[in-house]
């Protein structure tokens, strides 16, 4: 398992937003974390990356005990991470964006022309200051600049979010290509049917606690239990 999560507990302040969670992703994997608003599924991916520490339980990512490491130490090792606002540098063109994410870790380097191949609109906007992108371009540069950074597993949290249908598939093929490359993933996602169709397996939090694991086909191939579980 490149990541083995084991009964994490975290609060904001005095209120307890996780309990107990424990999850694992293996190498070359993709799973889904779906779940209601307010399920607890951000703050667990948060929790992964060092941004909201787990007040106990623990954390292994690629073999290292990550629970109580900053977030910079622990996106050295190799976590790569697309948050749900984008976060990048407004003022900053593509391309310097993109320039400031590289390094290498112990994981697959990826290079600026691979980053063309997945999003050919990329290219042309290298030069344009990121602030005047469209949500989709947005996203692009996003994905772009974790895989820049030579992730062995990237956490995605809500990638479809505000995206026209044709962007979100190609954000979805985007994450079987990344499968294909052996790079793992772990993806919070509202629209759970495109989740689940591009994922191996799936957990569903409810009220911060998990409460399904399994593959992602029987949730496909399963009409009542997606209904009860999620709502589809």
């Amino acid at each position: 398992m490149i990541l083995d999560v084991q009964k994490i507990n975290t609060y904001y302040g005095e209120s307890q937003v996780l309990f107990d969670v424990s999850l694992n992703v293996a190498e070359g994997e993709v799973v889904s974390l779906l779940g209601p608003n307010g399920a607890g599924k951000t703050t667990t991916l948060r929790s992964v990356l060092g941004l909201t520490p787990a007040k106990n339980g623990h954390i292994h990512f690629d073999g290292t005990d990550v629970t109580h490491m900053a977030t910079h130490d622990i996106a050295q090792r190799g976590m790569g991470w697309v948050p749900d606002d984008r976060r990048i540098f407004p003022t900053l063109t593509v391309d310097r964006n993109l320039s400031i994410a590289s390094k290498r870790t112990r994981f697959r380097q990826w290079k600026l022309n691979e980053m063309f191949e997945i999003f050919s609109a990329l290219e042309y906007l290298m030069g344009r200051e990121c602030e005047n992108l469209s949500g989709g371009e947005m996203q692009m540069v996003a994905i772009s600049r974790a895989l820049l950074g030579s992730p062995g597993l990237v956490l995605f949290d809500e990638p479809s979010q505000g995206l026209a249908p044709k962007i979100v598939q190609d954000v979805m093929k985007t994450i079987t290509r990344l499968k294909d490359e052996g790079v793992s993933v772990l993806v919070v996602e509202q629209n759970a049917f495109s989740a689940l169709s591009v994922s191996d397996r799936v957990y569903v939090m409810d009220m911060g606690r998990i409460v399904h694991e399994g593959q992602a086909s029987t949730l496909l191939d399963d009409s009542a239990l997606s209904e009860k579980l999620l709502g589809i």
